[in-house]
């Protein structure tokens, strides 16, 4: 396979990946991994490497919108940054001294989880209440209904929060993910935040987390610009796309659709990664 070939079918498995990844809320990070390893062979540390580098551009794009009007808890995420920086970097170093075949199948388990919890009904929690340690860090906030209210909401549950904001900034170190599943656990289940705040408070908090681990990938030379660069121009169209056909759609049908086409990749990953395959 030339060069040439290689980077056309990386930029078209991008496109797919940024697309799905739109369509089903997972990210396209998600779907890289199994494109790189699988299908085109890449080694895992470096489809690690590219699926970070694509997190950390499409992370940057939505987060700004979502800012600008908003609805993110800035200082939420600032504070969480905290636990999930610390994890991320750990998770890293765990990546580059553990088996390939362990990383494939804790990748496939959690392709599995985050299909699950994608399907899962979102309940809006909205507490008027926060908690003594809330109230101290002055993690409450507000932000703006469709129809134009603003909802004052309450945080409780700081600590439990911030533990599991650890673990999520240590996946996404460890497998090359957003991890946004076991973030928006953190803050919508845990925390009590409001899904719409935690979903975007989670978005602009994962180009940071990306960035804390791609470090690490970075000095043991796992970030290939001739695998990155191509990745990010299709995850970044291929989202684009994704979101504007989101909007014409029924978007329970297509998660649906994709959590099933994600539950197949995450079979695959695990099969091989105990073969070893990967």
């Amino acid at each position: 396979m030339t060069v040439l070939t290689f980077t056309l079918i990386m930029i078209l498995g991008a496109f797919l990946a940024g697309f799905i990844g739109s369509l089903s809320g997972l990210g396209g990070g998600i779907i890289i991994i199994p494109l790189l390893t699988v299908i085109l062979g890449v080694d895992i540390h470096y489809a690690i490497g590219a699926a970070l580098v694509s997190v950390i551009a499409t992370s940057s794009g939505s987060a700004a919108a979502y800012v600008r009007e908003g609805i993110t808890n800035m200082r939420l995420g600032i504070f969480l940054e905290i636990a999930t920086t610390i994890g991320a970097v750990c998770g890293a170093l765990l990546s580059t001294i553990a088996p390939t075949s362990f990383i494939a199948v804790l990748f496939g388990l959690t392709l599995i989880f985050s299909a699950v919890n994608s399907l899962r009904k979102k309940e809006e929690h909205i507490v008027l209440e926060s908690s003594p340690l809330a109230k101290k860090l002055r993690l409450e906030g507000t932000y703006p209904s469709h129809d134009g209210e603003v909802i004052h909401y309450g945080t409780k549950n700081v600590v439990g929060g911030f533990g599991m904001m650890g673990i999520a900034g240590m996946m996404s170190g460890l497998l090359g993910i957003g991890s946004g599943a076991f973030k928006v656990i953190a803050m919508d289940n845990i925390m009590r935040i409001p899904f719409k705040v935690s979903t975007t408070t989670s978005n602009f908090m994962m180009g940071v987390t990306a960035m804390a681990s791609s470090v690490i990938y970075i000095q043991k030379g796992y970030i290939e610009p001739g695998i990155c660069m191509p990745v990010v121009i299709g995850v970044l169209f291929g989202a684009m796309a994704g979101a504007k056909i989101l909007v014409r759609t029924n978007p329970k049908k297509l998660r649906i659709f994709f959590a099933c086409l994600i539950f197949v990749l995450a079979v695959n990953m695990i099969y091989n990664g105990l073969n070893g395959k990967i």
